[in-house]
């Protein structure tokens, strides 16, 4: 199907937001009055940069408080609808929206808004303009998307029809009954479709439209289930994303637009009208990587929580650290460039050492990325040797390297055949697996992640999670694979500039957190100091058997409890911008000590 996206869904110029929808694969735009007024460029310059751009003009909007209004003041409505029009007819634009009055003029008398809107309507088809009527879902008489078809349905002209809007449907909606009347409505009288997402919110309609909207797949909303019902209709338009939103308003045109093409194709995917090749969710943690130009402390640490340099690569600076099923590649060359668009995460921090990249056991990493590709994931560059593994890497939205592996599987290339084997000491116990890796990210990109890693990798996302962090909010949401192999907490934070809050971590998981932590501390390692009170509050909470809360008030051990069992967790000192957890999690239990994370994070700003 088509897509389209209202400018007012970017930020930007109109030029800069038009190049960005064409850059992502847009097939058109819907023009949003206010950029059009801010332009200086002449309707016919935008119609014709539209052309150059491969964008047709789908939609210009809005115009507002029409209907069913005295006839004095619609006699001004239809001067102002006829300069509109004849800016459509310069701009290139066939359909007009016209919003549902929220006007104290307007009546409550449906036969008046009808015959007013084939008014209107008979004024449009002189300008071969088509009126699309869209209820608003804080319209002062007009609120319901079935009471606008009513309307248009009295009224009885071939040039008006109705806009459906996924939020004004939806943020009314109380159930799926509620949508069952789109399918009466013949599909050649939608004349638009209108689609945008939103989080579950208790809040004002009109608030909550204008800054919280995110594209289909972000948000609590069954957009699927309504564009099915459409289609079902017979509707051949295009789907058309409009989103207003604080956050892509700030962010960069670019990589919003790619970001709003990539809830399309997945949207269309769901309510099958489009052929992408399937999710393959990744089985495991192959490795991380850690960049760094001093390896030094990072080593030091790496060698106290008992790992052992095992392999060095052939051709780069960069080793292999092992403990257990747990492998670190730390790597201590320059810094790769990032996808232009990535600025805010992974290889271009120079700030110490950083969480770059992250190896996924893939069941089958060819097919993996070829269906990052259809999902405009960017296949990274790779500088690599004639003799390498040719390893198949993907940019997320945060510039974290996504590589997809198969270690170990005959007759596949396996990664770890770049690296030749270094002579060490025999190692102690080696217990320690990946438990989870909590990737920070930056404010701008949080929703994007989120959907990224659902829609790219095939995992799953929990529910979204609030902590409170000494100078701001906290927001997390972990994405999992199936059994938990594969656990990535997003977390973004509200203390931009702080190093705390915007640490990664590598969580280890161990069957035994108190010999795990001993150990580490008997290396020499430090572990964070938590403060006494906290433990008082535990004694409280739980109950502990004899000594049991005493050991972990020395070590500085944090503790959860859920129905499904028991979460021990402790951390290390924070190295540039990655610190270690080391985890003791009873089986079925899924989360991650959400409940200790303000005492842990004023702790880390505390010895900061």
């Amino acid at each position: 199907m088509r897509t389209s996206i209202a400018t007012v869904s970017l930020s930007g110029s109109l030029t800069e937001k038009l190049t960005a929808a064409a850059r992502a694969g847009f097939d058109g735009v819907e023009i949003f009055e206010n950029d059009l007024l801010a332009s200086p460029l002449a309707p016919e310059e935008i119609r014709a940069r539209c052309a150059d751009l491969g964008l047709t003009v789908d939609l210009y909007q809005p115009m507002r408080d029409i209907e069913a209004v005295p006839e004095e003041q619609f006699a001004r409505n239809l001067r102002r609808a006829r300069h509109k029009f004849a800016l459509m007819d310069r701009l290139g634009a066939d359909t007009v929206l016209v919003c549902s009055s929220v006007s104290p003029l307007a009546e409550a008398d449906d036969a008046l808004a009808a015959e007013q809107l084939s008014r209107l309507a008979d004024l449009a088809q002189d300008f071969g303009v088509r009126v699309a009527y869209e209820a608003l879902a804080w319209g002062r008489h007009v609120s319901t998307y079935d009471h606008a078809w009513r309307i248009v349905e009295s009224a009885g002209h071939p040039a008006l029809g109705t806009c459906l809007d996924s939020f004004h449907i939806l943020s009314r909606s109380t159930g799926p009954e509620d949508l069952d009347g789109i399918e009466d409505i013949p599909g050649e009288k939608i004349f638009f479709l209108q689609l945008a997402d939103a989080p579950p919110l208790g809040m004002d309609v009109l608030q909550w439209s204008r800054h919280h909207r995110c594209f289909p797949g972000q948000g609590g909303f069954d957009v699927a289930g309504l564009v099915r019902r459409v289609l079902r209709t017979g509707y051949a338009g295009p789907l058309s994303l409009e989103v207003f939103n604080d956050v892509f308003r700030q962010a960069e045109a670019g990589p919003t637009a790619v970001d709003a093409r990539r809830s399309l194709l997945v949207l269309q995917e769901e309510v099958g009208v489009a052929d992408l090749p399937a999710p393959l969710a990744p089985t495991g943690i192959a490795f991380t990587e850690l960049v760094t130009r001093d390896a030094e402390p990072v080593t030091a640490l790496l060698g106290r929580l008992g790992f052992t340099r095992t392999a060095r690569h052939r051709g780069k600076p960069v080793e292999l650290w092992e403990q257990g099923d747990a492998r670190i590649l730390v790597n201590t060359g320059p810094a790769a460039p990032a996808d232009a668009r990535h600025r805010s995460g992974g290889r271009t921090s120079v700030d110490g050492t950083t969480l770059a990249a992250i190896g996924l056991e893939s069941p089958d990493p060819a097919a993996a990325a070829r269906r990052a590709e259809a999902l405009l994931a960017p296949v990274l560059p790779r500088r690599r040797g004639a003799e390498d593994a040719p390893l198949d890497a993907v940019a997320a939205p945060d510039g974290t390297e996504l590589f997809l592996c198969a270690t170990g599987r005959p007759a596949t290339p396996d990664w770890r055949a770049d690296f030749e084997d270094l002579p060490h000491p025999a190692a102690g116990p080696r217990d320690l697996r990946v438990d989870h890796v909590a990737l920070t990210q930056p404010w701008h990109h949080f929703d994007e992640a989120v959907l990224f890693h659902r829609a790219v990798l095939g995992l799953a996302a929990r529910e979204s999670v609030d902590v409170a962090d000494p100078y701001g909010l906290l927001r997390s949401r972990a994405v999992t694979n199936a059994d938990g192999g594969v656990r990535l907490p997003l977390t973004v934070g509200a203390a931009p500039g702080d190093g705390t809050a915007h640490a990664r971590h590598i969580a280890l998981a161990t069957d035994d957190v108190v010999a795990a932590a001993r150990r580490f501390t008997e290396a020499g390692g430090r572990l964070l100091p938590i403060p006494a009170n906290y433990y008082d509050d535990l004694a409280a909470r739980f109950p502990f058997e004899d000594g049991e809360l005493e050991t972990y008030r020395a070590l500085g051990i944090l503790y959860d409890r859920d129905e499904h069992g028991a979460f021990r967790h402790c951390y290390t000192h924070t190295v540039g911008r990655v610190f270690f957890e080391l985890v003791q999690r009873d089986a079925g239990h899924q989360g991650y000590g959400a409940v200790n994370a303000p005492v842990r994070l004023a702790a880390q700003h505390a010895v900061r």
